[in-house]
């Protein structure tokens, strides 16, 4: 089949000088802002093995003959922001520009009139997207706080597993501290469950990996310090009955008696 976007007219390309990229408009909340930071940072201190594209509350378009819509987070792979980002067209996911819609898109629940369940599944669902999460840790629209759903064919499929086989990443829910916050986090994971770690929790594993290291070499030390103290106390002993025996033979000597005769001296 061929590529439709190869085809397309370069005329029938819509001007991203008319859309909006922006409405300049704080609108989320403490703890979404923060989960949605802990998702993004996360797969660019891990992701290192392809070009991708991860960004939060940035609008995607998937024509522009309708509104954009924007997840709280999403990731498109094998594609890159282009070095002129600042350029209109280059704003926002403009579907027809990276030539794809996203591979998953992720909506957290604060309230109950986002429409996470039907309007926005039916849009991403349309959109083609591949994996469609919805994090809803208030449960603020059933009892499940997290619900995945994948794309077979033309509809979503709610699963069951949280392994996206279609882009070898997992999800989980973890209890922990971000950023001097406890609480339930959304993390992505590897497919034993493994969490994907965020660049401090690496360089806190290496400072104890480096640390732990330091107190073997230290231990070697000491083991080591422990084993030439060991020997000089051996040698040091050794001095002293080797001191004492030229004593006794000398007194010996001073007596008349040849110390090479007494068996229990040459022993």
């Amino acid at each position: 089949m061929v590529d439709q976007l190869a085809i397309i007219d370069e005329h029938a390309i819509p001007d991203a000088n008319q859309l909006v990229t922006e409405d300049n408009i704080p609108v989320d909340n403490f703890a979404s802002e923060k989960q949605q930071r802990l998702l993004v940072s996360c797969l660019y201190s891990n992701l290192k093995q392809q070009p991708f594209l991860a960004a939060a509350n940035v609008g995607i378009y998937p024509t522009a003959s309708k509104p954009p819509i924007v997840p709280d987070v999403f990731l498109s792979l094998d594609v890159e922001v282009p070095e002129n980002w600042w350029e209109k067209q280059h704003r926002c996911y403009l579907v027809w520009n990276f030539g794809k819609p996203p591979e998953i898109v992720i909506e957290i629940v604060s309230n109950q009139i986002g429409n996470e369940l039907r309007e926005k599944l039916n849009r991403y669902e349309q959109m083609r997207v591949s994996y469609y999460i919805v994090y809803d840790p208030n449960q603020q629209l059933g009892e499940q706080p997290l619900l995945i759903y994948e794309l077979r064919g033309r509809r979503y499929i709610k699963l069951q597993e949280q392994w996206l086989e279609q882009v070898g990443l997992g999800l989980t829910l973890w209890q922990g501290k971000f950023e001097e916050r406890r609480d339930i986090w959304l993390r992505w994971c590897d497919q034993e469950g493994a969490l994907l770690l965020t660049g401090d929790e690496q360089a806190e594993q290496e400072r104890q990996r480096a640390e732990q290291e330091r107190q073997r070499a230290e231990q070697e030390r000491q083991r080591a310090e422990q084993e030439r103290q060991r020997a000089e106390q051996e040698r040091q002993r050794a001095e002293q009955e080797r001191q004492q025996r030229e004593r006794l033979e000398e007194f010996l000597r001073s007596q008349g008696i040849n110390p090479n005769q007494l068996p229990e001296l040459n022993e």
